[in-house]
């Protein structure tokens, strides 16, 4: 079975806005590939004005899937907190795959060895950098316009983003298995030329100073 592979598009947050966006992302892919009849729960964000995303609805026989589901996405964002790399003096940056995957047994030696493996179909890439620079905190209008363009800069993206998972889920899916599977969540780094032109920029060595 081929792996299909997705590719968001790149993510630019302040720190506060990570986990929900994250959040909202991995929660849109979990629910639109979950295996069997699910009902909806729309989650509004805190953090992102008139923007939802769906949850799988809690119900007596799905609360210890719910809660298994949960514990995985809030370790996987821990985790991607953790590991995000330095790429300029304000600016961090790191990835998730989410891959979705399922166990096949397999018979060698006549039979008498049985072997377990783990066949991915699927797996969705998203790249975020973190923009660390402080917000103006100050009630002047210059400050107050900033702070609206970032709010409004970080909101498009994240919406691009979740207008991409739905079309990507919509357009096939003869790949996904009929069977039951599972997925998992880890974090990420691929080096670009971006990253290589901010450690460019953070390395070199101070200029000098011709002015005296």
């Amino acid at each position: 079975m081929n792996c299909k592979e997705h590719y968001l598009p790149e993510l630019e947050l302040a720190t506060g806005q990570v986990r929900e966006a994250l959040q909202a992302i991995l929660y849109t892919i979990l629910f639109i590939r979950s295996p069997g009849p699910v009902s909806p729960r729309d989650v509004e964000c805190e953090g992102f004005d008139f923007l939802t995303y769906p949850r799988i609805a809690t119900s007596s026989s799905l609360s210890t899937l719910n809660y298994d589901v949960d514990k995985r996405v809030d370790q996987s964002i821990q985790n991607f907190l953790m590991k995000l790399s330095q790429i300029g003096p304000e600016l961090l940056s790191g990835g998730l795959t989410l891959s979705f995957f399922e166990r096949r047994k397999t018979q060698q030696l006549f039979g008498l060895v049985s072997n377990e493996e783990r066949v991915v179909w699927e797996q969705w890439h998203l790249r975020v950098v973190v923009n660390n620079t402080p917000r103006p905190v100050s009630d002047d209008s210059a400050a107050v316009i900033e702070r609206q363009r970032i709010q409004d800069t970080a909101e498009g993206m994240l919406r691009s983003v979740l207008v991409k998972v739905y079309e990507i889920a919509g357009v096939s899916i003869d790949h996904v298995p009929p069977v039951m599977y599972e997925f998992e969540i880890n974090c990420s780094k691929k080096v670009d030329d971006r990253e290589n032109v901010y450690s460019r920029v953070t390395n070199m060595p101070n200029l000098i100073n011709l002015s005296n």
